[in-house]
């Protein structure tokens, strides 16, 4: 993580794009544990975490600005509230879980887009000085 508040909307699509990543893992585990008797699904809670540290008065940027990044960490959670249809009492359902899949996987890279080119404006502004 870069150590400044000018990098602040870096630090906070890096912070995305791990929880992404996090997520990616947990769905490929539940994908793989899709016949385990028993098994449970998994998730990672993360959107509510940065809604609650971009919560506040002011713009985007200064919210950004004073955003506390040690409070944006992505938690993996046990998915109990998904009913099980199966005798075996796994809820995972291989069909939600690659629609998930599909969808984290478009997260993660418009999230790494993002950091690019939010590198190439810093890259571009320390050209022309």
């Amino acid at each position: 993580m870069i150590g400044s508040n000018a990098f602040n909307y870096i630090n906070i699509l890096q912070k995305a794009a791990d929880a992404s990543w996090k997520r990616n893992e947990v769905i490929a585990n539940n994908i793989a544990n899709v016949d385990t008797p028993g098994y449970k699904r998994k998730d990672v809670e993360f959107e509510t975490y940065l809604m609650s540290a971009l919560v506040g008065d002011g713009s985007l940027d200064k919210r950004v600005a004073t955003a506390r990044l040690d409070t944006i960490t992505p938690q993996v959670y046990t998915d109990y509230s998904n009913l099980s249809y199966r005798l075996d009492g796994n809820n995972v359902d291989i069909d939600t879980e690659t629609v998930k899949l599909a969808e984290n996987q478009i997260r993660y890279y418009s999230l790494m887009d993002s950091i690019t080119q939010e590198f190439n404006r810093l890259k571009m502004v320390l050209q022309n000085k």
